[in-house]
């Protein structure tokens, strides 16, 4: 078995990790970052309305529901989940996660 170890040095370099996979824009990468670092700032809901104004300010937006343009493609392309009326994060972006298994098979 093959190991690999990646260091990341910010959220935004975890997330790139995964980007092959979920695809997203450099803004979308910027939004998830920032919404999980103020949420882990906050212990607060990923997408609640608090978290998104402080995440709207720390990227000048100026309106921060515009923001949920962005919610909803990062939902439609599998980075967040909606679940029980609350959004969080998919477990393979959890960047509170230390240890990731990938095991590929060619058929």
């Amino acid at each position: 078995m093959k190991k690999l170890t990646i260091n990341a040095s910010s959220t935004i370099k975890a997330l790139q990790i995964w980007n092959g996979i979920f695809d997203l824009t450099m803004m979308e990468l910027e939004v998830l970052s920032s919404l999980l670092d103020t949420s882990l700032d906050t212990d607060s809901n990923l997408c609640s309305a608090s978290n998104k104004k402080r995440v709207a300010n720390l990227l000048k937006v100026d309106d921060y529901r515009t923001l949920n343009n962005y919610v909803k493609r990062l939902k439609d392309k599998g980075a967040i989940l909606y679940e029980n009326k609350k959004y969080r994060i998919n477990s393979i972006l959890d960047i509170k996660t230390n240890k990731v298994e990938i095991n590929i098979r060619r058929n």
